[in-house]
């Protein structure tokens, strides 16, 4: 088994399907193992087989923590305090941790943040190139763009999303504070109903949409007075961020230990 050895939690579901053919079809890196709940049919499966690859003698386990102590890094797309976990793992083994995990509380994120003092962790609310390309436009549209330019960032996600607004666009509206030199959470807006009064000048507003299979869109607009500027991404298939959070992996290997983000990765830091 040559490359880096990858592991992918939650390995059974849509996302970490996607992860194992990703890690599977890139070079540089093998699939070495992968998790799902205990009780899991799943569970003793091979991992190859359930993600429609066919057999890579991998099978899957519900114990992660046999897992972390014969891998080089682990994927993880599951949910808050599973991650909180697996970083907690990632620490002790003095492991890569790539997290695309979103919707942390602020307690969560600083135990991701003491994990990193020993764990390499690439976190991200979106791991493809073209969203984090899109991010870095929208802080610098925003350091040109004075207050007089509303900002509103609309996102629409499939039906089985459990968290809002996504972390994606969290990640556009901290883009769009961080440009401005503002605090997201002071001018943040995510719910508008009855007689809300007139907007006020620096908001950043959310709009969430929730319906059928939609994979991921997003749209950041800055409204101005006779013109208004729109950024857009819309993700057609779960290979995008796979890809990206291989990649993360990739770049990860040999970094010091600490927190780092997909820019970090991609060199727009």
């Amino acid at each position: 088994m040559s490359g880096m050895k990858l592991a992918v939690m939650g390995a059974g579901g849509r996302m970490g399907q996607a992860l194992v053919r990703a890690v599977h079809s890139m070079e540089g890196c093998v699939v070495a193992g992968g998790t799902e709940q205990p009780g899991s049919d799943l569970v003793g499966r091979d991992i190859g087989e359930v993600a429609g690859i066919g057999p890579l003698d991998v099978d899957i386990v519900e114990d992660p923590l046999s897992l972390v102590a014969r891998v080089d890094g682990i994927l993880d797309f599951t949910a808050p305090a599973a991650s909180n976990i697996f970083a907690d793992l990632a620490a002790q083994a003095r492991i890569v941790h790539v997290i695309g995990t979103t919707g942390f509380t602020p307690e969560q994120e600083q135990k991701l943040e003491a994990a990193a003092r020993h764990a390499t962790i690439v976190k991200a609310g979106n791991m493809s190139l073209g969203v984090n390309l899109a991010t870095a436009l929208v802080e610098q549209m925003a350091r040109v763009l004075d207050d007089s330019f509303d900002i509103e960032v609309l996102e629409m996600h499939h039906r089985h999303k459990v968290d809002a607004p996504s972390g994606t666009a969290l990640m556009l509206g901290e883009a769009a504070a961080d440009g401005r030199g503002v605090s997201l959470e002071e001018k943040s807006v995510r719910v508008r109903d009855g007689i809300t009064g007139e907007r006020r000048r620096g908001d950043i507003g959310f709009a969430t949409l929730r319906g059928g299979s939609v994979i991921g869109e997003h749209r950041v607009i800055f409204a101005g007075e006779g013109e208004r500027i729109e950024l857009s991404h819309i993700a057609g298939d779960r290979t995008i961020f796979a890809r990206g959070a291989v990649r993360a992996a990739l770049w990860a290997l040999g970094k010091p230990p600490g927190l780092y983000s997909m820019k970090d990765v991609l060199g727009l830091s």
